[in-house]
């Protein structure tokens, strides 16, 4: 069975590069047939930060996407957080790696270690360590541990064994990388917690994941890991890195920057639906590749504003599809896609009431005298304002004459009514009145459109002068639904009073 996993550092608020990783795991498990778990890395518990497992947790549950084990939910690979809780399975295979010349103690103090790497630095060479602890007896490391002289344990790289070329799903064959990597990287730190690479080595191995699918800043450490399994005789899963997210201005994105947070989105009325689509978009292109052996070459790249649901993008999803390029996150063909799929969403009433109830809040609180912020209310402008709502928070903000009386005094009003001369103006809503008036019971937009359009050829008027005299009464904006749409949600009693009240 495929498994993947999905290895969060509990060290801040999740970001919309994990999302898109999460999301990818999730996509390719659920093709497969397969199960993803969620395993929580806190090696560094000098990084930690309180409540950081839970924001993760609470992100992909908002997301739609479910993880099968992990956190909240046990199954036979646990546990899947406190890696403190599984110290004694890395110490296990630290031994076996100590025991096969694999590996070895290095008691090298951290100012030893700096002025090391300073002396090697001069010379011009490309080693970060001297070695100096690798030929020590059995008898001197054994004597040192039992005195309680701290230590690392370091890899040996002049004791490694061959291994196939370096592949990922990805990016392809790549070249030889130890150069990049440091001098016998550290394995388990003093602090008796093993380091990153051996950690997630391990608990892969343990844990039975098939695929690893992660962020391309980790590509550097491949050949590490790759080394690891060789070494442990242990067979590696397959790779697939993913092509790091950029900022619109091309800047890398960072956990450390609160704008990327999910929860930034999450708090600015984004849906989860359109963030997803807009993920898993990024960065989809076309290759000949395939990533799974029964899955035929990929021929097909969505386009990167394609509306698509979960099981949409499930049925597509090809990890040999994914471009090794860098992808710019544009915040415009977010709004594309979250204004469609809005308007998906507002296609049914219940879908309609949904979004109501969820603005009504928001509504109140901005409009907090208003007596037309009932969430049925919102349902019917929302009704008519939606092809014009990007995000579900515009709803306050596009039209707030429907919950309030018109503001004349704006600049866009002043404007709209120096554009129609007093004679006309007066005749246009004098003329209005009248036929709204003896017509009190007329609802529904067609029967208020007829209403409207006499009206305006009893006054001789053009169509557009006549429009603009109402929708400045109406609305005082120069821009929203049609005059039937506003009439039928403010109503006719609402209507006539302002027509009136503008006339004074």
């Amino acid at each position: 069975m495929v498994l993947l996993r999905f290895a969060p550092s509990p060290t801040g608020a999740l970001h919309l590069g994990g999302l898109r990783t999460a999301l990818y795991n999730h996509l390719f498990a659920k093709k497969h047939g397969g199960k993803w778990i969620l395993r929580i890395e806190d090696t560094d518990a000098t990084r930690y930060v309180p409540g950081a497992v839970d924001g993760i947790r609470s992100a992909l549950t908002w997301a739609g996407l479910s993880y099968d084990f992990g956190p909240g939910l046990d199954g036979p690979h646990g546990p899947y957080y406190q890696q403190s809780e599984r110290l004694d399975l890395y110490h296990l295979y630290t031994r076996r790696l100590i025991e096969s010349g694999h590996a070895y103690h290095c008691f090298c103090s951290p100012d030893k270690l700096a002025s090391t790497r300073e002396r090697l630095a001069r010379t011009g060479s490309n080693a970060t360590y001297d070695k100096a602890c690798l030929h020590l007896t059995e008898e001197e490391v054994a004597r040192r541990v039992r005195a309680g002289e701290k230590s690392i344990v370091r890899l040996n790289d002049e004791n490694l064994p061959e291994r196939v070329p370096t592949h990922d799903i990805v990016f392809g064959s790549l070249r030889d990388a130890h150069a990049s990597l440091p001098t016998d990287p550290v394995l388990l730190k003093s602090d008796l917690f093993p380091t990153y690479h051996l950690a997630s080595v391990v608990d892969d191995h343990e844990m039975g994941i098939t695929h690893v699918v992660r962020g391309e800043e980790w590509l550097p450490s491949l050949p590490l890991h790759l080394d690891l399994y060789s070494c442990l005789s242990l067979k590696p899963p397959q790779f697939a890195h993913l092509p790091i997210l950029l900022n619109p201005d091309g800047s890398k994105m960072s956990k450390r920057k609160g704008d990327v947070a999910v929860l930034a989105f999450m708090r600015r009325g984004w849906e989860p639906e359109a963030m997803i689509n807009w993920l898993a978009l990024a960065g989809w292109g076309q290759s000949p590749r395939s990533s799974f052996p029964e899955s035929i070459a990929a021929t097909y790249a969505p386009d990167s504003t394609t509306v698509m649901t979960l099981p949409e993008l499930t049925e597509q999803f090809d990890l040999a599809s994914l471009t090794h390029r860098r992808h710019i996150l544009d915040p415009v063909k977010l709004e594309y896609l979250n204004k469609h799929h809005l308007m998906r969403s507002w296609k049914s009433d219940q879908g309609t009431s949904f979004h109501a109830h969820r603005v009504h809040h928001l509504v109140r609180a901005s409009f907090p005298s208003s007596q037309y912020t009932t969430p049925e209310y919102i349902a019917k402008v929302i009704h008519v304002l939606q092809g014009r709502i990007t995000n579900i928070n515009d709803v306050p903000v596009l039209a707030p004459y429907f919950y309030i009386d018109p503001d004349y005094a704006t600049p866009e009003a002043q404007l709209m009514r120096l554009s129609i001369s007093t004679e006309d103006y007066r005749r246009a809503l004098d003329v209005a009145v009248h036929h709204l008036a003896v017509q009190p019971d007329a609802s529904g937009i067609s029967d208020l459109g007829v209403i409207v359009h006499s009206a305006c050829d009893a006054t001789g008027l053009k169509q557009k002068v006549f429009m603009t005299a109402l929708r400045h009464a109406l609305s005082g904006m120069k821009t929203g639904p049609s005059i039937p749409e506003t009439i039928d949600v403010l109503g006719m009693e609402r209507t006539i009073s302002r027509l009136k009240g503008a006339l004074i």
